[in-house]
């Protein structure tokens, strides 16, 4: 019999061992509770320094998705199924680590879905050009009237994958790339 730790120790690698980034969802709705989970979720990212300066807001407006899905020239097309689109961000001013921790708000969201039978693509919007003059982070920000000293990450699509892939398989891991006290 395998005892509570052991249990809790393989579900999170279970989860990354499934999880592949879904760029294309079903049109099913995301119930209510499965809401909630990720709500709770992103709130409960660990931040530097337990800042907690984290903002998300929740697009479920099919409307304002198709809008953020244009949000640059390429990789942002998986929204324009996703019933569910999170937009990560924080206020610069309280935190100097505000990457690092939309970047953990981002992928424990992400690792939430996996865990519910949700799809997610993770949208990178932080250094992308929505054309020669704008930002995709200018863009999101107008698009969303987000105020001034607000830094968006991310865009995390979610909803239900319209097909199911594999993980990446244990021989193509590159264990070449992990070494013992130095370089």
């Amino acid at each position: 019999m395998l005892c509570t730790t052991q249990i809790n120790e393989t579900v999170i690698i279970d989860l990354l061992r499934t999880r592949r980034s879904v760029r294309k969802f079903t049109e099913q709705a995301i119930e209510p509770e499965k809401l909630d989970l990720l709500k709770e979720a992103i709130l409960r990212s660990p931040t530097s320094k337990n800042s907690n300066a984290g903002e998300f807001i929740l697009v479920d407006n099919p409307n304002i998705i198709e809008k953020l899905a244009q949000c640059k020239p390429s990789g942002a097309g998986a929204l324009r199924t996703a019933q569910l689109a999170v937009v990560v961000l924080t206020c610069e001013r309280q935190t100097v680590a505000w990457i690092e921790d939309s970047a953990i708000a981002s992928i424990i969201l992400q690792l939430t879905a996996q865990s519910l039978d949700l799809g997610s693509c993770w949208i990178q919007i932080r250094g992308r050009d929505y054309n020669e003059k704008k930002t995709s982070e200018a863009y999101v920000c107008e698009t969303l009237n987000i105020p001034e000293g607000f830094r968006v990450l991310s865009v995390v699509a979610i909803g239900y994958p319209l097909h199911q892939t594999e993980g990446k398989k244990f021989s193509n891991l590159d264990f070449g790339k992990i070494r013992l006290n130095g370089f």
